[in-house]
């Protein structure tokens, strides 16, 4: 893609390649940004990348979801549920 390519290009010297990096130079540079400039990125995008992109946003909005509703964490097992 090319808006990371160039990002990427811009800051690689000021980066050093862990994760905290890349979601502060996102956020960071998305607060620059309007809805409209969004817009227009996202329709210069491939149909994969539009998808993996939509595919990584619901995926951590469940994720949200069942950390609030506390899915995932472990309960006491009840001996007369079945589990199958």
């Amino acid at each position: 893609m090319k808006f990371i390519d160039d990002l990427y290009e811009f800051y690689k010297d000021k980066l050093v390649g862990d994760e905290e990096d890349a979601v502060a130079l996102i956020l960071y540079t998305l607060q620059e940004h309007t809805r409209e400039d969004l817009m227009k990125l996202i329709g210069e995008m491939s149909d994969e990348e539009v998808f993996q992109m939509v595919g990584q946003f619901l995926i951590g909005q469940l994720k949200e979801k069942m950390a609030r509703e506390g899915l995932g964490q472990h309960r006491p097992v009840d001996e007369n549920q079945k589990i199958h």
